[in-house]
């Protein structure tokens, strides 16, 4: 098998390198832009492709496929959101390895910049890769996939709602410095291709079960004698996303005091700590995000007569494997930052 890590590691720093100007140029532009007001609606925005918000959608997703009304809005989402799943986290952002700017840009004189900006909105954090932008991902792959299904349905007055909803998504991502500009970009163009695959997959998915008849039988609408008024389950559904809305809004707000990873060799590790979980157990009785978790475990598996607090040396050998493959500035991004 082809170690694949080398040359994953250089495309991230490539991007890093290729786009600085740009990238910076954006983060001074979004960063001149903040107080108060716009940063209570960068959260709000921004937790519209939280996993807290994009998770119940696909349930209420699942259950509109049993209604045959809803059944292409339902199909579309889902499909959407399997596809961008699948192209961004179980593709991309391991192939690319990009880190996130609030660790990265620590190596640059642009850091000092940066850094005023990231704390003054909240100093948030995830526990992953860069790029693409998750977020940005979940939110232009159901808004894409909704507009397109509202168009199709001659609904086009309001079919313009998701995509602004995803675009102000989108902006919020690199207001709160938690994404390159680039990520976010790149974000939405795997929405946006998530959206229409799931839009042509669902109507793939809706002509296959009309033409299967115990498919084409499954239809909940039935068990309401007197129909279902399609403006109280408009209104109900409206109800649920915005209470699904407020609660993943809620969540993030407590973000900022979460512990952060103890990482701190080229760079101190801004990112969240995974604590708590079994997967990700201290290492020498301290916790670590994702990335370095996995850094510093290596092959590491806890066997089933191990606890999920056990603590364990980490090799020389480990150590070493690290220190190689541990992301670097490079040369072009600092004299750039110089520059």
């Amino acid at each position: 098998m082809i170690d694949m890590l080398p040359l994953a590691a250089s495309l991230g720093d490539k991007i890093d390198s290729s786009f600085f100007g740009v990238d910076t140029a954006v983060f001074s532009f979004f960063g001149n832009l903040q107080n108060g007001f716009f940063t209570i609606l960068a959260k709000m925005f921004t937790s519209l492709g939280d996993e807290n918000f994009i998770i119940p959608i696909a349930i209420l997703a699942f259950c509109l496929c049993l209604f045959k009304k809803t059944r292409k809005y339902g199909f579309a989402m889902l499909m959407a959101v399997a596809v961008g799943t699948i192209i961004t986290n179980l593709w991309l952002k391991p192939l690319v390895l990009r880190v996130r700017p609030y660790n990265t840009l620590q190596l640059t004189d642009f850091w000092a910049q940066y850094r005023t900006w990231y704390e003054a909105v909240g100093s948030l954090s995830e526990s992953d890769y860069s790029f693409p932008s998750g977020h940005t991902t979940s939110a232009f792959e159901v808004a894409t996939a909704l507009c397109i299904c509202l168009i199709s349905d001659k609904k086009g007055r309001i079919a313009w709602i998701p995509p602004v909803l995803a675009l102000c998504t989108m902006c919020s991502r690199i207001y709160l410095m938690v994404h390159y500009p680039t990520d976010v970009f790149a974000g939405a163009l795997v929405g946006i291709t998530a959206g229409v695959a799931g839009f042509v997959l669902s109507k793939i998915i809706c002509l296959i079960a009309s033409k299967v008849k115990f498919l084409d039988a499954i239809d909940l609408g039935k068990l309401f004698k007197n129909g279902i008024n399609a403006k109280v389950c408009g209104a109900l559904i409206a109800v649920f996303v915005i209470a699904v809305w407020g609660i993943a809004f809620g969540k993030l707000l407590t973000e900022s005091d979460e512990v952060k990873c103890a990482y701190n060799q080229e760079y101190d590790c801004n990112n969240k700590a995974r604590i708590g979980e079994e997967k990700y157990p201290p290492i020498n009785g301290k916790n670590y995000c994702k990335i370095h978790w996995k850094q510093l475990a290596g092959d590491y598996e806890p066997g089933e007569e191990e606890t999920s607090e056990q603590e364990y040396e980490v090799t020389a050998e480990v150590q070493s494997d690290i220190t190689e493959a541990a992301p670097v500035a490079p040369e072009e991004t600092s004299t750039a930052a110089a520059a």
